[in-house]
């Protein structure tokens, strides 16, 4: 893949770059320290952990514990940067994350990096006092970002993950303005609300299909499990529409199949998304600003 086909994938490094942790200074260190520490020098293979926002409890975990960072490869760049060279800014550090942690990602995955997909490209830097005594590497690894660029936790390892990015059923996504968020709580206005997740693979088995036919099956496959999931509610009479996502070309490419079956609310005018309140799952009933939803084909998302 084209390095520009990366650019997706490093969202998370305009919010969350400043990842470096000092580790204590002239070997005298607390057992915390010594614990971050072991964790920012962990092996490729490694997950990490911590509580944000600042991250003072960083720690080494099973992969199949939740984790919010998955080490995929450990980068010297002392060649471009020898000891008088001043720390890069962020900019800078964004330009070197691309073009040094992307490729070691993709090869980790066995050369596969959905860019629309779960995962975002991130990497662990130096802080200024270890940049100071010499540290040059740079800790590449993967994450899983909401749309609204704060982390989620994963579980298990991410070379062993569909790249497909799905949610849990149950999980409501923010509506801020007329841009998705990230998950939120269900009594809160959101924009929509997962049902489950269906997979397009076993209907296209060939070519990529296009956004018309992706969003055609997925409304047939995601009917189903919008009615288990609701009890059989009639969305309609509820102001509620179904919205199935769509894969673009490139996700297809790498192997993701699988999409998110929604549920969210029209504006009356049809010029957007309705905040919607409560859950739909069965025996609840939300409540929305929109009137019952008008007979057109819902929408689709595509890239989820």
């Amino acid at each position: 893949m084209m390095v520009g086909a990366f650019v997706g994938a490093l969202l998370l490094l305009a919010t969350s770059m400043a990842f470096s942790w000092p580790v204590g200074v002239g070997g005298d260190l607390t057992p915390a320290e010594e614990e971050r520490a072991r964790a920012f020098d962990a092996p490729t293979g490694s997950c990490l952990d911590w509580t944000p926002p600042d991250g003072a409890d960083l720690r080494q975990v099973d992969c199949a514990r939740p984790h919010l960072f998955e080490v995929t490869s450990n980068v010297d760049i002392s060649a471009e940067h020898p000891p008088d060279a001043p720390p890069p800014d962020l900019a800078r550090w964004q330009e070197i994350a691309l073009a040094k942690c992307a490729p070691g990602a993709t090869t980790y995955l066995g050369g596969k990096l959905d860019p629309f997909g779960k995962y975002t490209v991130n990497a662990l830097k130096p802080s200024d006092a270890q940049w100071r005594d010499g540290d040059r590497k740079l800790r590449c690894g993967l994450q899983r970002a909401g749309m609204s660029g704060n982390l989620l936790p994963s579980t298990g390892s991410a070379a062993n993950q569909d790249q497909s990015n799905v949610h849990e059923p149950g999980t409501c996504l923010a509506l801020d303005g007329q841009n998705i968020g990230g998950p939120i709580d269900c009594d809160k206005a959101h924009a929509f609300e997962i049902v489950g997740s269906v997979d397009l693979g076993p209907a296209f088995p060939n070519e990529f299909p296009d956004e018309v036919a992706q969003t055609e099956k997925a409304i047939e496959l995601c009917a189903p499990v919008t009615a288990a999931y609701t009890g059989g509610a009639d969305l309609a009479a509820k102001g509620l529409t179904p919205y199935p996502d769509t894969l673009r070309p490139e996700s297809w490419e790498v192997g993701s199949r699988k999409v998110d079956c929604k549920v969210g609310a029209k504006l009356s005018d049809g010029s957007g998304l309705a905040p919607v309140r409560g859950s739909v799952r069965a025996a609840q009933t939300p409540s929305s600003t929109a009137p019952p939803s008008s007979t057109a084909p819902p929408p689709s998302s595509p890239g989820g």
